[in-house]
C-alpha cells in the first residue's frame, strides 16, 4: 500500500529541488485543472498514455495538499467514509442524495 502522507512530501520536495511552484496556489489550481485537461483528451483520443496522465493529476493534488498543509491522506479516508454512509434514490431520472450521512440532511 502507498503512504500518501510519505508520497505527498515527497512531490513537494521534489518540487522544491526542481525550482517548480510552491507559493502561488492560484497556479497550482489551475495547472492541476489542466492536467485534468489533459487526461481528459487521452482518454477521449484512446491515447496509450492515459494513465501517466491520471498520475499527473494525483501528483499535483498531493503537491497542492502538502503546500496548502492538507493531509491529502487522511481528507479521503474520511470522505470515502461520508460517502458510505450517504443514501441516494432516483428522482426524475437523476441519482439523487436524500440522506446525509450524519442524517442533518433528508429530502
Amino acid at each position: 500500500m502507498v503512504d500518501l502522507k510519505k508520497l505527498q512530501k515527497e512531490i513537494y520536495q521534489n518540487k522544491v529541488d526542481k525550482g517548480f511552484n510552491v507559493t502561488d496556489v492560484n497556479k497550482e489550481f489551475c495547472l492541476t485543472y489542466g492536467e485534468v485537461a489533459e487526461a481528459y483528451e487521452a482518454w477521449r483520443k484512446k491515447k496509450e498514455d492515459l494513465g501517466e496522465e491520471i498520475a499527473d493529476i494525483a501528483i499535483y493534488l498531493l503537491g497542492l495538499s502538502e503546500i496548502l498543509g492538507i493531509d491529502l491522506e487522511d481528507e479521503i479516508q474520511k470522505k470515502v467514509y461520508k460517502n458510505s454512509k450517504r443514501e441516494y434514490q432516483i428522482i426524475d431520472g437523476v441519482n439523487t442524495r436524500v440522506k446525509e450521512f450524519d442524517g442533518e440532511f433528508e429530502r
